[in-house]
């Protein structure tokens, strides 16, 4: 972040955000109209130029606006957005689904993963140190624009019967931050490159270590998104503390 000046980090904020929100190529006329940034026009497409030299933004063609590069998204999740929290209301609602299936380990992964999916509206995967997984939501992917293509969702799908090839993706982000985020190509994996992993730990007694998280597409609303991950691992870990 170094390298950046304000003015280009409210402007980069904005092309993430509007990205996220529309699935499109940004330009600078949306720029210009939607935010105000308090500069000309001009020092908007100047600043887009050096923001794609500078390896942030990505220009697909050569009359289309540009998207976020990984390094933008990761640049942005880090140190860029405000999370917005769960209210209290939500995070009760929630508790209360689960805490029913509290006496039965297998019972409760699969809600955990259900309400999740529900809550998200994505894909959501709980997976074990026996390699057991658990998973919700697969048809809402189905309306997200990155799967319409056949081959990501097909490679994504895939994956929920391939649990130590699931596991190992996981495993990539080794870093001790509680919520774990794997964009594009940080996957390393052949068509998942619009893809985006979203994960945390818990802890399940006497059944171990596990994650739970969503997949989705790389243009994730992670303020949501990362508060929401992160309350359902440490539920998950406070129901199944005594077993």
């Amino acid at each position: 972040m170094k390298d950046l000046t304000i003015r280009q980090l409210k402007l980069l904020q904005a092309i993430v955000e509007e990205f996220v929100e529309t699935g499109t190529a940004v330009g600078s006329e949306t720029i210009e109209k939607k935010y105000k940034l308090g500069v000309s026009p001009a020092t908007v497409r100047n600043e887009m130029v050096k923001l794609v030299e500078m390896g942030y933004l990505k220009q697909l063609h050569t009359s289309a606006g540009r998207i976020p590069t990984t390094i933008a998204l990761r640049l942005y999740i880090s140190e860029i957005m405000k999370e917005k929290q769960m209210s209290v209301r939500d995070e009760v609602s929630i508790k209360q689904q689960l805490w029913d299936e509290r006496n039965d380990y297998e019972r409760l992964m699969r809600h955990a993963t259900l309400v999740l999916a529900e809550n998200s509206h994505l894909l959501s995967v709980a997976i074990t140190e026996d390699n057991d997984v658990f998973y919700a939501g697969a048809a809402n992917i189905l309306d997200i624009p990155e799967f319409f293509d056949i081959d990501v969702t097909k490679k994504v799908l895939g994956l929920l019967d391939r649990h130590g090839e699931l596991l190992s993706l996981f495993r990539k982000e080794t870093s001790d931050i509680p919520v774990k985020v794997l964009l594009g190509e940080e996957l390393d994996m052949h068509y998942l490159e619009t893809c985006g992993f979203v994960f945390t730990g818990f802890l399940a007694g006497q059944y171990g270590r596990g994650m739970i998280g969503i997949i989705g597409p790389s243009r994730l609303n992670y303020p949501s998104i990362v508060p929401m991950v992160r309350y359902f691992g440490g539920l998950v870990s406070e129901v199944g503390r005594n077993w």
